[in-house]
């Protein structure tokens, strides 16, 4: 195959991955300039720097391996970044004082670019007394409502707006609330949900008995089991949210029980963690490991495996120290513990390589040893960078070999640990991989299915016009290079068609062998019945997963990409899924239509005017640009800087909706005014809802408050009237899908989790 085998990964490269100066000029020529920068950031600090930094190249040369964008995009570029993509902050402690504490320091780290989880269980419940105060806690969905917010001001590093997980305890007095939270389409909209649910908990629910909800040893109330369950079934058949995680499982296996206990993970689940920990992520691609595909000799390669992943825990290794951190514990916990987390991509497209319908007994069998290989060179590896450079300073022999996935390796790794020691806490994890696997040719993301064999983009182009491509599969892709227009054999399978219970299957497999945890999604048809739907997560607990994340299309969620009955063809998307994707700003028409708005703030002579104009888009208008002007010479530099910021933010296209968050969020330290009835903070947060009275106004948002008219939770609706999948915050185009836990777009690779 050719170096990217398809414009989309080229593209991706170009926005996500390629180092270019301020101005925008491109500092890496090609791709191999980019494996060359990251491959001599990772070998500066070894003993013999150009051995180990040919040998990275080659292990990134061909999207073998594949680190986390975050690295791709930030080693070697001499910019303080961390390369870590996300972290679980410190424990909240349950007084004003170190809430907002923890809120400072969440902002931090999410200004860096990093995605964080919390746990909000340690917050006293609504209603509660706060004594010396005389009042009543507020609860701690109250004060997930301020990280919420805290949330939308915030850029993450490279365009990314960021990401946060928020967990509670099955016990805790405000589940209830906790589980409903999302079911106002205005609410948390910053936050994935989880709920914490423990060993005693399941046991309950299996055996219909009660449940206490209790917070510092007081029950505030006893519920039924099985009912509160049902409520956390429903929510998510009906919102796709909350998620379950199983706590006693996790910490029950963890490497490092012995000296930490996990509460809470990244925002899409694969990395359980403690206070302050941090996950570092990179992807074995297997498809690229497969010799002689759809053949009867078709095979992984195990010794190029053994080989790459070997490789791999080195660098990653090497990134703990390379990388920059946004907070001081957070660099002491990772450098105490050195934890990694290697996964893989493309397993699904290998499978069919090999043959194999994905979700099959064969296929979860094939999987399993593929893992076990997997973490067997992983933890090798990792003994002898211990016998080089040293243990991770918190390894004990005894208490780590006694934890409960080391009781499942074999004999001759643990006889090794116990000689050596090992460098690295915990190393393996599957992460979601829907951008970097995007960019890697379009391999089948994770231990995903293969979502759909292919599909056509649409791309505006700066002139106004539109041109479409073809993305398909890479196995599908290969299959035809070999085959031509041979008919896809029957083990060609889908997410489209795979049943729910196949999912768990391979997840169940592949967590086996993974130390960390799995960022799955569980597709389920719409017409799934709710008992059907709640097998899916006893299965998921009965099969010994660490978590459950379903998807259900429907009227509240929205649907997926569309696929054609033959699924060979490209998914159908209806008229008016027109694309915004622009790598260049858009050129402006001749003429625009647009409204002009007068803004009078108390106590200034003069009036403020702001015009707004728009552009239309598949029949759709969006804004353009704007223009603010005022005959008070006090406000013309900022008006003007203003004028040019935000119209080059309409000019890129996607979910500009931020712009009007940002703006209401600002606050003038010499007060605000009131304006028809409600306190306005300052005349910039004025100017914000002006601006957002007209997206109100041309149908772009829903309402005061709300984002794109496509929020997941206020989904158009296709031309045939089924749910239309909610449109990209990134590129507008109507290609999200769910895939590992988190929204990613087709089009464009745009994910909040990676």
């Amino acid at each position: 195959m050719p170096r990217f085998a398809a414009p989309i990964a080229e593209q991706i490269w170009d926005m996500k991955y390629r180092l270019k100066a301020a101005d925008g000029a491109p500092l890496d020529l090609t791709v191999e300039d980019s494996w060359r920068r990251v491959a001599r950031a990772l070998a500066a600090g070894e003993a013999e720097p150009e051995l180990w930094e040919g040998r990275f190249y080659e292990a990134l040369e061909d999207f073998k391996f594949l680190p986390a964008g975050r690295i791709i995009a930030g080693a070697g570029t001499g910019r303080s970044v961390t390369l870590f993509n996300c972290f679980v902050m410190g424990t909240i402690p349950d007084s004003m004082g170190g809430i907002f504490d923890m809120l400072k320091e969440a902002a931090l780290t999410m200004q860096q670019g990093g995605g964080i989880g919390y746990d909000f269980s340690t917050i006293r419940p609504r209603g509660a007394e706060v004594k010396g105060v005389a009042a009543d806690a507020s609860g701690p969905l109250s004060f997930m409502d301020v990280w919420d917010a805290m949330c939308r001001t915030i850029m993450s590093a490279g365009s990314r707006r960021g990401a946060m997980m928020a967990t509670m305890r099955c016990d805790h007095p405000d589940i209830e609330a906790f589980i409903a939270a999302k079911q106002d389409a205005a609410r948390l909209r910053m936050f994935n949900l989880s709920v914490l649910v423990t060993d005693d908990f399941m046991a309950a629910v299996k055996a219909d008995g009660p449940w206490d909800l209790r917070f510092g040893g007081k029950v505030y109330q006893t519920a039924n089991a099985r009912d509160l369950w049902a409520r956390i079934m429903r929510a998510t058949y009906d919102f796709a949210e909350p998620g379950v995680i199983f706590i006693d499982r996790i910490n029950a296996a963890n490497n490092l029980g012995y000296c930490e206990t996990i509460a809470a993970t990244n925002p899409c689940g694969e990395q359980p963690l403690p206070p302050y920990g941090a996950c570092l992520l990179g992807s074995i691609n297997l498809a690229r490991l497969v010799t002689a595909p759809f053949g009867a000799a078709a095979e992984l390669d195990a010794a190029a495996l053994d080989r790459l992943v070997r490789v791999a825990v080195r660098m990653m290794d090497n990134v703990v120290d390379a990388s920059r951190f946004p907070l001081p514990q957070q660099e002491a916990e990772a450098r105490a513990k050195r934890r990694i987390g290697l996964g893989v991509t493309g397993l699904a497209d290998a499978l069919l390589m090999l043959g194999l319908r994905y979700g099959s007994e064969a296929a979860a069998a094939q999987t399993e040893d593929w893992m076990h290989a997997i973490a067997r060179a992983a933890y090798l590896a990792s003994v002898d960078l211990a016998r080089e450079k040293g243990a991770f300073p918190l390894f004990d022999a005894d208490k780590f070999l006694a934890s409960g996935t080391m009781a499942a390796m074999d004999a001759d790794v643990r006889a090794a640990i116990a000689r050596h020691g090992i460098r690295n806490s915990h190393l393996t994890s599957v992460a979601p991989t829907g951008t970097i696997s995007l960019y890697a040719g379009n391999v089948s993301s994770g231990i995903e299915p293969v979502f759909a064999y292919g599909y056509t983009r649409k791309v505006l182009q700066p002139d106004g016009s539109r041109s479409e491509e073809e993305v398909v599969d890479y196995a599908v892709q290969m299959w035809r290079d070999l085959r031509g227009d041979a008919p896809l054999p029957d083990y060609f399978e889908n997410a489209q068609t795979l049943p729910p219970l196949d999912h768990v299957r391979m997840q169940a497999a592949a967590q086996k062998w993974v130390d960390s945890s799995i960022s799955k999604t569980i597709n389920c048809p719409a017409e799934i019945s709710f008992d059907e739907f709640q097998q899916v997560y006893m299965a998921a607990w009965d099969a010994g997963c660490k978590g459950c994340t379903t998807y259900r299309p429907n009227a509240v969620t929205g649907s997926v990409l569309t696929v054609s009955e033959d699924a060979e063809k490209a998914p159908e998307r209806d008229s008016g899924a027109e694309v915004v994707y622009l790598t260049e700003p858009l050129g402006r028409p001749a003429a625009l239509e647009g409204a002009t708005y007068k803004l009078k703030w108390p106590g200034s002579e003069h009036a403020i005017y702001i015009t707004v104009n728009d552009i239309v888009h598949g029949g759709h208008r969006r804004p353009f640009e704007v223009f603010i002007n005022s005959k008070n010479m006090e406000h013309f530099a900022w008006t003007v800087a203003l004028t040019r910021m935000i119209s080059a933010v309409f000019r890129r296209g996607g979910d500009v909706s931020f712009v009007v968050e940002e703006l209401k969020a600002v606050f003038d330290p010499r007060g605000g005014a009131w304006m028809e009835g409600r306190y306005v903070p300052s005349i910039l947060a004025a100017i914000g809802g002006v601006i957002e009275r007209h997206l109100i106004e041309i149908g772009f948002i829903d309402g005061e408050g709300m984002g794109l008219k496509s929020d997941p939770r206020a989904v158009a609706l296709a031309a045939d009237g089924t749910p239309r999948a909610p449109a990209c915050p990134h590129c507008g185009a109507y290609a999200l899908r769910m895939i590992e836990g988190c929204m990613t777009c087709a089009d464009c690779g745009h994910s909040k989790c990676g």
